[in-house]
């Protein structure tokens, strides 16, 4: 009974080299496959018109299609039958010289050069391998640092002269929750104005500064202005923040300095190549792109 191609249809180098597999160099039929792809019947799960598709293509095939559909498994015998069906296409497009068009060699072309990079890519990372002294200073950099976390509320309002009212209430022994509640503008209102524990370093500079300045248990005695509008801030607890281990987030940090190599890598790369843009495109920004700084809704990050 005829089967029905299965509906994931990858074109990743290592399956399309499957498809090409062959038994042996000496193989008379269209679609041979250099003899560095020879495949021996004992290693094979299926034979097409006497060449051989490797156990070795079926597994990676079955990788990746869990890897696209988050573990979901297909029976194997699908997968084997996607196999023969791709290669028997393979072999129909040899036999009518398809290789040869030029939409073909095209494709080829740019699947070539999309391989070669990522080899590129490949081989110089494994040629400069991040060390364990690289991975710690970045560490100690970012986050090895103790910080002090503070516990804080504020009222946002419009007017200067709201936010001393609102001071004012408070002088009369008015509860800060209460006032934030019916007065705040921000987000946080509702909350109580509570913000929750912040480090000072993600706050708009005049806030955290004024939070820094104050004492525990204690709120300012003057309106903070910030680009948000006016605050009235209280300071409830802080603390030390203390960093995690580097051996616990090491690998974390690993990609983030592996980027950032690579970034450095192809910024040298194009300062010794010879680059001409030659389309009427404005002119390419700088290929390093600055760290983008993100500003929150309200002061803290709510």
């Amino acid at each position: 009974m005829y089967k029905k191609m299965i509906p994931v249809l990858l074109a990743s180098s290592v399956v399309l080299s499957g498809c090409l597999e062959q038994n042996s160099p000496g193989t008379t039929n269209s679609s041979a496959a250099p003899a560095t792809l020879a495949v021996k019947k004992e290693n094979a799960v299926a034979s097409v018109n006497g060449i051989y598709i490797s156990k070795e293509t079926l597994n990676n095939l079955e990788m990746e299609i869990m890897q696209r559909t988050r573990g979901q498994a297909i029976p194997k015998d699908k997968l084997i039958e996607e196999l023969v069906q791709r290669e028997l296409l393979a072999q129909q497009a040899t036999a009518i010289k398809l290789e040869n068009s030029p939409e073909f060699l095209k494709q080829l072309h740019n699947i070539k050069q999309s391989l070669l990079s990522q080899a590129a890519l490949k081989y110089y990372i494994d040629n400069n391998p991040l060390t364990d002294d690289a991975l710690k200073a970045e560490y100690e950099a970012k986050m090895g640092v103790q910080k002090t976390e503070y516990k804080a509320r504020h009222i946002l309002v419009k007017t200067e002269d709201e936010a001393k009212a609102v001071i004012a209430e408070l002088a009369q022994g008015a509860d800060f929750s209460e006032l934030a509640k019916t007065k705040s503008t921000g987000p946080s209102g509702p909350q109580g104005g509570d913000l929750g524990w912040f480090t000072a370093d993600r706050m708009v500079p005049p806030f955290s500064e004024a939070v820094i300045a104050l004492e525990n248990g204690k709120s300012t005695a003057a309106p903070v202005q910030t680009q948000f509008g006016w605050h009235v801030i209280l300071r409830e607890e802080s603390r030390e923040q203390t960093p995690p281990p580097f051996e616990s987030v090491k690998e974390q940090i690993r990609p983030m300095l592996q980027r950032q190599q690579i970034q450095d890598y192809m910024a040298d790369l194009r300062a010794k190549a010879k680059v001409e843009i030659l389309t009427d495109a404005p002119e390419a920004a700088d290929p390093t792109p600055e760290p983008v700084v993100e500003t929150p809704a309200e002061p803290a990050a709510e």
